[in-house]
């Protein structure tokens, strides 16, 4: 099963995906990692919640 990087949305095998796992230490993930679908980011001052419509929510906490 082929996985997405959580930031650009590209293929994870594919590419140098180095400064995307840098941004992702402040920012939350915008695709799903198994589907590749964009999800919907709410962040609060608490942490974030992404939910893809596939496969449900992840949260910071």
């Amino acid at each position: 099963m082929e996985t997405y990087c959580d930031r650009c949305g590209e293929p994870a095998a594919d590419g140098d995906h180095d400064a995307c796992r840098e941004a992702r230490r402040m920012e939350p993930p915008r695709y799903c990692t198994r589907c590749r679908r964009r999800m919907v980011v709410q962040v609060t001052p608490l942490g974030w919640t992404a939910r893809c419509s596939e496969h449900g929510a992840l949260t910071s906490t």
